[in-house]
């Protein structure tokens, strides 16, 4: 299958089956998610995997005991087959971007960053595990840090990283709740490229 493909057929599932991801393989494809482009060659996200029999630990730290009890789409993401943590150490671009060969960037401070490229450099490792994870056979979706990240991040043990987001992972089970997102009318794809000169 290739790259076209791969983009168009991947899709967000929010319910999973509960079927085990193989580890060895999960953190191999995380290993090759981090090919993904890395400003000043500064190496600063991290990926941690959560195997299946953790997946529970992970929701306690990742919500609160009113969503698991209410929302709709709980027990289908609680049965994913295994997590992906995705973190960012913004300290790394700071030092990276400090060193003699970067000094005159002025980008040694975080303010001076009009996009902090430690988020810019988490989506495309992200992208590329979702990428690759739909190449394997499987099905994912992106669980956003809204709330929750310095629990998640105390557990995962990464105090100082920053939680960019966490992937779920798994088979999906045919019943994904379909969201409402999908109603909205949005501009086309080709409508939001525009061709200069």
């Amino acid at each position: 299958m290739d790259l076209a493909q791969l983009l168009a057929r991947r899709r967000m599932v929010r319910s999973f089956d509960g079927t085990p991801v193989d580890p060895q393989w999960l953190d191999d494809a995380c290993a090759t998610a981090l090919w993904a482009p890395t400003a000043g060659n500064s190496a600063g996200v991290r990926m941690y995997t959560v195997g299946s029999d953790s997946v529970a630990a992970y929701f306690e730290r990742a919500t609160d005991p009113e969503w698991r009890r209410d929302a709709s789409r709980a027990p289908g993401l609680a049965r994913a087959g295994a997590v992906v943590i995705v973190t960012s150490r913004p300290q790394d671009y700071l030092d990276r971007y400090g060193e003699a060969d970067k000094q005159t960037s002025g980008l040694a401070s975080p303010a001076a960053w009009p996009i902090p490229y430690w988020h810019t450099d988490a989506a495309m490792a992200t992208m590329a595990l979702l990428l690759l994870l739909e190449e394997g056979g499987w099905s994912a979706t992106i669980w956003g840090n809204f709330r929750h990240d310095r629990a998640v991040l105390e557990w995962a043990g990464a105090p100082d990283e920053s939680l960019f987001a966490s992937v779920l992972v798994g088979r999906a089970d045919g019943h994904d709740p379909r969201s409402r997102s999908l109603h909205r009318v949005v501009p086309t794809r080709a409508s939001r490229v525009r061709r200069l000169g």
